[in-house]
């Protein structure tokens, strides 16, 4: 199960798609509320959303998943295996610390944290239709690798007043996840392994750091060459991780970067 992040839409992953296919059943969800799915009235918290994308997996009849969430979809991947333990079998969470453990000190780290979470409406009536290249430029510009983010995919998506509102509530909501992460960490740890994935030039360590006080079992793995963008600013190495973590067909050997990664 693939879990994008914000502002982004399932096409993130189209640069890994087409590899983890092998042996795999792949499902690459539009977060609710964001790109083609439909926004709820409310519940943007994560672990309100993953109760709706593990119903979704099970009305599909896909039974055990393994998880792997980049941004807010990493955000949204901790609750799936903490609350869902028995249908999670590894997790991957790509470049983001956890609310509640670590993530809110880092909101100095970039505006786009606070004003998102700002109440309505100060950020529907601030971006408009017109502002939406200029505002995901600056987001995107996080990157090292500038040319490799699909941005008018993204432009287009979020051209959408809903998806931007539901952008925000997702931000919105991290109080809540704050809250709900420190209260039922103590008691229900992650045991599933997960690969934690921090960029070279974002988070780095941090993430393993951030995951290592609510699960048991978490493997560091820092991504060269990439900024915080990692499925397409060097999608050959996540390739490469997931196929070894996984057990994919085609897993490489392991090199000290993808240490990590090894099963």
């Amino acid at each position: 199960m693939l879990l994008h992040g914000w502002p982004q839409t399932w096409q993130a992953w189209r640069p890994v798609l087409p590899a983890l296919r092998a042996g795999r059943t792949v499902v690459a969800f539009d977060l609710p509320g964001l790109g083609d799915s439909a926004a709820p009235a409310g519940g943007y918290d994560k672990a309100a959303t993953a109760r709706r994308l593990h119903a979704a997996t099970q009305q599909l009849g896909l039974g055990r998943v393994e998880l792997l969430g980049h941004d807010v979809g990493a955000l949204v991947a901790y609750p799936w295996a903490r609350d869902y333990p028995a249908d999670v079998s590894r997790m991957i969470v790509i470049e983001t610390a956890l609310s509640g453990f670590g993530l809110e000190d880092l909101y100095s780290r970039s505006w786009h944290f606070l004003f998102n979470a700002t109440p309505a409406p100060t950020p529907e009536l601030l971006i408009d239709n017109s502002d939406v290249e200029v505002y995901l430029d600056r987001i995107f510009d996080f990157s090292s690798q500038h040319d490799s983010i699909d941005r008018p995919a993204y432009y287009r998506a979020y051209r959408d007043p809903a998806d931007r509102t539901a952008g925000y509530e997702y931000y919105r909501a991290f109080n809540t996840d704050i809250a709900d992460n420190r209260a039922q960490a103590p008691a229900k740890p992650v045991t599933v392994p997960v690969v934690a994935m921090g960029a070279a030039f974002s988070f780095g360590p941090g993430v393993a750091a951030s995951y290592r006080q609510v699960a048991t079992d978490v493997r560091q793995v820092v991504v060269p060459d990439s900024g915080h963008w990692v499925p397409e600013e060097n999608p050959q190495f996540l390739i490469d991780c997931t196929r070894l973590f996984l057990g994919l067909p085609g897993a490489p050997t392991p090199t000290p970067a993808l240490a990590g990664c090894a099963a």
